[in-house]
């Protein structure tokens, strides 16, 4: 059974909706309704929604925002856009996030349907008995076998010591091999499985392989220690499009890639991600990156992936940081966070990437953070927030619901009501009486 989010500032097109999927046959245990990308955004962050069907103009927060937002808390969940209008460019960045279909106003019931049928199907899909773990994989993925003179180039050029052996590794694989390594920005994570197995380095890297849009310019390949390590490359003009933050969209691929193999293989796993750097000489400091990223999991055994910038490496290069210093480090972003936190927290629109972005480290591994350390995710601290705020407006003035919901931060007092209720249980006209 599956949950279902329908994400459209009409009413009327969210009844149809909602009704031509409750009617359909499919197998929707629950199915929500949002009417702009902030109340879409708090079922995304309070349910386990496995599917996203949206709008594309909307308000403040339009289509592709929200699916941007929705991929960086769970990037996992599909998503089916659809829109009025039929414009390339946003039908191309939707393709790019990932959205499995693009439909165009009016639609047509049948086919609206087959794409949702098609997309739940595809996400019931299932990694194979224990058996043997490819039995259900060799269905999902199309497995391609690196040539062993390639893959031992590549792994060269991650260890490259000077610009003129990283030029001239770069230019043997274009002539041998025609792998092209054009760039000229360049970003490398490294795969390191939990398990050593041949069979288990070939199924990672067909799934790395597979979730990789070809606008990455992916180069997979294996690599030493049973580790898997994939470089992606941006042109000029993909590296400069504006409203992309390229490292969101890294730690949104390594949590993706983290999920999909623990799933599909059912092994642990450990991701490092490298920061960006333009040129190919610099290929061997971004393996490097990704490899100290890596180690940073004998600290935080409890979390799969890292990125090489979120942590102060320049501190420690005489020596390995102690716990207590870690601890510290630590406790001062999640700090930082609780306090920005508690001054903004009834702004709206805000998200986990504005209070990240304050605190320079990625939203992933702030959340991490924040959850280790207090016991409840960043979000469930907002809300907290937000609640214990309007009750108290409720008992001790005569503002209206909907000024009380404007003034904790939310949208409309229908969603602000459903939020009340869910978290004290009684409508806020209940307590109030």
């Amino acid at each position: 059974m599956y949950n279902v989010l329908v994400v459209d500032d009409e009413p009327l097109i969210c009844k149809g909706l909602s009704s031509l999927l409750s009617s359909s046959g499919l197998a929707i245990s629950q199915l929500f309704i949002a009417h702009n990308g902030y109340e879409a955004m708090d079922y995304l962050r309070m349910e386990e929604i496995d599917l996203l069907i949206t709008d594309i103009q909307m308000g403040e927060m339009n289509g592709i925002e929200l699916m941007h937002q929705a991929k960086m808390i769970k990037p996992w969940v599909q998503a089916i856009i659809i829109s009025a209008h039929e414009t390339f460019q946003y039908a191309q960045l939707a393709i790019r996030l990932g959205a499995k279909d693009y439909l165009i106003k009016p639609l047509n019931s049948e086919q609206f349907l087959d794409s949702v049928r098609n997309v739940l199907l595809n996400t019931n899909k299932t990694a194979a008995a224990q058996g043997d773990l490819l039995a259900g994989f060799r269905e999902q993925f199309h497995l391609e076998q690196p040539l062993p003179e390639r893959t031992e180039l590549l792994n060269k050029l991650l260890s490259e010591s000077s610009e003129s052996e990283a030029n001239d590794t770069a230019a043997l694989l274009k002539r041998a091999h025609g792998t092209m390594l054009s760039g000229p920005y360049f970003a490398v994570l490294r795969i390191q499985l939990g398990r050593s197995s041949e069979l288990l380095q070939y199924a990672a890297l067909n799934i790395a392989m597979e979730l990789l849009d070809q606008s990455w310019q992916p180069i997979a390949f294996y690599s030493p220690n049973d580790e898997v390590s994939i470089i992606i490359q941006w042109d000029d003009k993909r590296y400069e499009e504006s409203g992309t933050n390229k490292i969101n969209q890294l730690d949104m691929l390594g949590r993706s890639l983290h999920f999909n193999i623990t799933k599909y293989l059912g092994i642990s796993c450990v991701i490092g991600i490298s920061q960006i750097l333009r040129g190919v000489p610099f290929l061997s400091e971004l393996g490097k990156q990704a490899q100290k990223a890596l180690l940073w999991n004998r600290e935080q055994k409890d979390h799969g992936v890292f990125y090489y910038g979120d942590f102060n490496w320049a501190r420690y290069e005489q020596q390995d940081p102690t716990v207590e210093e870690l601890d510290a480090q630590n406790n001062i972003i999640v700090e930082k966070a609780k306090s920005y936190i508690d001054e903004h927290y009834a702004q709206k629109g805000l998200t986990l990437h504005e209070v990240a972005q304050k605190n320079h480290v990625s939203p992933n591994y702030l959340s991490y953070l924040f959850k280790k350390n207090t016991g409840h995710n960043l979000w469930e601290y907002v809300i907290k927030l937000r609640m214990e705020e309007s009750k108290r407006l409720i008992l001790t003035t005569d503002l209206r619901r909907y000024e009380i919901s404007e003034r904790v931060g939310y949208e409309s007092p229908e969603h602000f009501s459903k939020i009340f209720k869910k978290y004290y249980g009684l409508s806020p006209t209940e307590l109030k009486k």
